[in-house]
């Protein structure tokens, strides 16, 4: 029987996931849960999903083996925990929570129900990654990382237009860091661990937004950065530097291109089978991070190593808004 998953949210990230279900045979989507009827009518005939629900109690209540929860950032804690407490598996939209103490709660609670809880993190699951880690010894000693990803936020437009949306609102726990320069923090922990010690520096807006940044992360042998933005569009490559030679890859989130470039002067296109490549032609990854759910669920693995990478991740980005001044709501309860 298929994991009969609902959805939290109708934003286009929801779209998405919706998207990535129908390539992974394991999970059916069932149910949508929103606040409002109209949005969660318009989302299920859309899809052709039979139940909506706007009482979040009664969706939890339903038949569902699991839920994706797709809200605004601040909501995440609350409506995980109520979740995991009603026994339903989770995968978390990224970050997770505001702060690691929020993530440790949701992961005990994960623990203690015996439910996977997962974050929605696309490139822990892209095999891209795993080629990299494959091909690093090719390079000599590693000393330098760099895994940049800036993005121009379409909202940053009305931004500076004098219209400030809910994505440029510090208030509810948004800033650069949680919606973007968590890729590239959460990658470097999983291929490397935890740092030794970490310096970062953030621009902020005329709202006290975090609109980008830069964390310095320094290991025993090497020293690697998470470069972020929502107000500037990357030129650069995400770069791998060996004392032999550098690994580059395009884009943290979504790899297309892989290269080698060895200090001789060789190159080498490292073999990747891109989501654009494939027979269906579907363009995305978010259908592995959905197939890792589901193994993790099939495997009763409760206490699973991506648990881990998402509070260290967490606990990096406590320590970057701490050296930077960004402080949230959620951060005064500690």
């Amino acid at each position: 029987m298929p994991i009969k998953l609902g959805i939290v949210g109708t934003n286009f990230i929801s779209d998405r996931l919706w998207h990535a279900v129908q390539y992974v045979p394991e999970v059916e989507v069932c149910a949508v849960y929103s606040r409002r009827q109209e949005t969660g009518d318009a989302f299920a005939e859309k899809y052709g999903i039979t139940q909506v629900f706007t009482d979040y109690e009664q969706f939890l209540e339903s038949d569902l083996d699991a839920v994706y929860i797709a809200t605004p950032t601040y909501a995440h804690c609350p409506q995980t925990l109520k979740a995991l407490e009603h026994g339903k598996h989770v995968l978390c939209e990224k970050i997770m929570a505001v702060n690691a103490n929020e993530a440790e709660q949701m992961i005990e609670c994960a623990k203690k129900n015996q439910v996977i809880l997962l974050e929605a993190m696309r490139p822990a699951f892209d095999p891209a990654y795993q080629l990299i880690l494959e091909n690093l010894p090719k390079i000599g000693k590693l000393r330098r990382v760099t895994l940049e990803y800036c993005q121009y936020s379409s909202r940053y437009d009305k931004f500076r237009q004098g219209e400030i949306l809910n994505a440029f609102r510090p208030e509810l726990a948004n800033g650069a860091i949680m919606d973007i320069g968590v890729y590239p923090i959460y990658m470097l922990v999983q291929l490397f661990g935890m740092p030794q010690d970490i310096k970062a520096c953030a621009t902020k807006l005329k709202n006290g937004f975090e609109g980008d940044g830069i964390v310095l992360m320094q290991y025993e042998e090497m020293v690697a950065e998470a470069v972020y933005s929502k107000i500037t569009e990357s030129v650069n490559p995400s770069v791998f530097l060996g004392e032999d030679g550098a690994i580059i890859l395009d884009h943290v989130g979504v790899p297309e291109k892989i290269e080698i470039r060895y200090r001789d002067g060789r190159t080498e296109e490292i073999p990747y089978q891109t989501t654009a490549e494939r027979e269906d032609g579907r363009g995305d990854n978010m259908q592995f991070e959905v197939a890792g759910f589901a193994r993790l669920i099939r495997e009763k693995n409760v206490e699973h190593p991506y648990l881990q990478h998402t509070l260290h991740t967490l606990q990096i980005a406590d320590e970057a808004r701490k050296q930077n001044g960004i402080v949230f709501d959620a951060d005064l309860v500690l």
